[in-house]
């Protein structure tokens, strides 16, 4: 019989309790805290893989259930992203959140890259711990196992094209623009106009599919306008007053349904920064209506 206190597994034993920490590293149990019932603490260090209690009670590193983890940063554009998809979905996660100047050991070694979002599924007794650290492709595995609103349009695969090219050209093309527009004191080349005139390129494409229909790729929203709003909402925030006032009319009603959307609001709530030992915050919390 077994409960959890403090984010970590316990025990009951007789003469006492057994506490299991996890390694971070191996993903196995390596300290374990016996509390016996006269108040005497014994620790003893244990390898998780000749240990009874550790074969019974299989944690690992990412989860103190089987959940995947997701860390994840509020603000970037790539994570927010990820969790839509994983909202929408209703895919139970255990969220991590990151502070990226102080980022988690576990986290950079799942993913060396060192960015967020990083999503790690859970072991099996076959198979390793699987890592996904591209954003497009978290918000693929969430959707291809739940996809409640059809973002991946699978009654029409003719759309598939176009839903990957308006993506690469957002991820490839504009994000690198967005970055000098936002970021213009690292990069002086150039003044910080023309950097919004290089993203405004895109912009105008947006705003035309806009003009012929509610969404990107249809009257429906697609896996194109969840993956590419977070950019824009990015762009917007440099100088709301230049992008409101900008002859965007169609993709600023469209940004606006997307930041009204309980779907947004909800995967926007503020968690604290994740601890090693904290205990499991599931994501998401509710399932979301008006997803857009």
């Amino acid at each position: 019989m077994s409960k959890k206190a403090a984010g970590l597994p316990f025990l009951f034993w007789p003469g006492g309790r057994i506490k299991v920490g996890v390694n971070p590293a191996s993903g196995y149990s390596s300290r374990v805290s016996i509390k016996c019932t006269d108040n005497q603490t014994r620790l003893a260090e244990l390898n998780a893989r000749k240990c009874y209690v550790f074969r019974h009670l299989r944690y690992t590193t990412a989860m103190t259930s089987d959940h995947p983890v997701l860390y994840s940063f509020r603000r970037c554009p790539y994570a927010i992203r990820a969790r839509l998809a994983i909202a929408c979905s209703g895919l139970p996660v255990e969220l991590r959140e990151v502070v990226l100047k102080d980022k988690p050991a576990a986290m950079l070694q799942a993913s060396p890259k060192a960015t967020v979002p990083v999503l790690v599924l859970s072991a099996s007794a076959e198979k390793k711990a699987r890592v996904i650290d591209e954003s497009r492709d978290i918000m693929r595995w969430a959707l291809r196992q739940s996809d409640p609103d059809n973002w991946l349009c699978r009654d029409n695969p003719d759309l598939l094209w176009q839903v990957e090219g308006l993506i690469q050209e957002n991820d490839f093309v504009f994000k690198q623009h967005l970055d000098r527009y936002k970021y213009f004191e690292r990069h002086p080349n150039h003044p910080q106009n023309y950097y919004r005139e290089q993203c405004e390129v895109t912009l105008i494409k947006l705003e035309r599919l806009l003009q012929q229909h509610n969404f990107l790729t249809g009257d429906h929203c697609s896996l194109a306008d969840i993956a590419i709003f977070p950019f824009i909402r990015q762009f917007a925030h440099v100088d709301r007053d230049w992008f409101y006032a900008a002859p965007y009319p169609c993709l600023q009603r469209w940004l606006d349904h997307h930041l009204q959307s309980q779907l947004f609001i909800g995967v926007m709530k503020k968690y604290p920064q994740w601890k090693e030992g904290a205990e499991a915050q599931l994501f998401p919390e509710t399932t979301h209506g008006n997803r857009g």
